[in-house]
């Protein structure tokens, strides 16, 4: 099989780029070293808040880093190219532009994905940080199929900032995953018909999160995405068996 190798953005943060690298491995049908994909990573921390330039507007913007990145990775010969971050993906268009290889958009396949395998779906709870609901990286794209996206209240958002927040330190446990799972709770109570883990942070414990809805997790249907577009398979969404599930 000609399989094309993908190149992976990661660094926003650390382990959630090795999170998706992991949720890639179990994607894949594999019964030897030889039957997974070929992963490019640069896995750099380096580039500058997301949050800060784009809602404190008090720092650099990330967009120069992110196109050196791109640009690196298709220098080194992969195929196309994934970002494990849902903010970075507001400079997606950005990135596009100064590479000749396809950029997975996870915002788009995550859209696709939940509306695809929940047909009549009228309202979805996020999960993520205050930069992607600010800037209604979903919002719209949920709108176009006339769902509405549900935010948590202040209060628990602060707690789910908090828990992105830790969880980037690599220092956290069982009390962030309560936290994210009391946000979780109330969104449901409020009439989520399904709920959308769009933050790669809060993806590396959204395996903990226990919900009576479904549960979508935007790092896993990038994860599923790679793999389908390494191996050249075009499996319409709704043909798969809830592997979108958090």
């Amino acid at each position: 099989m000609n399989e094309k190798t993908v190149g992976i953005l990661g660094g926003m943060g650390p382990e959630a780029t090795i999170d998706l690298m992991t949720r890639i491995v179990k994607a894949t049908p594999a019964v030897d070293d030889i039957d997974h994909i070929h992963v490019v990573v640069d896995n750099d921390p380096k580039v500058p808040s997301r949050i800060r330039a784009l809602i404190e507007r008090t720092g650099e913007s990330p967009l120069p880093h992110l196109q050196r990145m791109a640009l690196k990775l298709a220098h080194w010969g992969v195929d196309f190219l994934a970002i494990p971050c849902n903010t970075a993906h507001y400079y997606h268009e950005g990135i596009q532009r100064v590479v000749n290889i396809p950029v997975l958009n996870m915002v788009d396949l995550t859209v696709e994905a939940m509306v695809a395998r929940n047909p009549g779906l009228k309202t979805v709870g996020i999960l993520a940080s205050i930069a992607v609901l600010d800037l209604k990286l979903y919002e719209k794209r949920f709108s176009e199929n006339s769902i509405e996206l549900l935010r948590p209240s202040d209060d628990f958002q602060a707690g789910v900032m908090g828990a992105i927040r830790k969880i980037k330190t690599g220092h956290y446990g069982a009390e962030t995953v309560s936290v994210v799972q009391s946000a979780a709770d109330h969104l449901v109570k409020r009439g989520a018909g399904a709920l959308l883990i769009a933050c790669t942070e809060l993806s590396v414990i959204g395996r903990a999160i226990e919900t009576p809805v479904p549960c979508y997790d935007s790092a896993q249907v990038l994860a599923e995405a790679i793999v389908r577009t390494a191996r050249g398979e075009t499996v319409p969404p709704e043909e798969e068996a809830d592997e979108g599930m958090a």
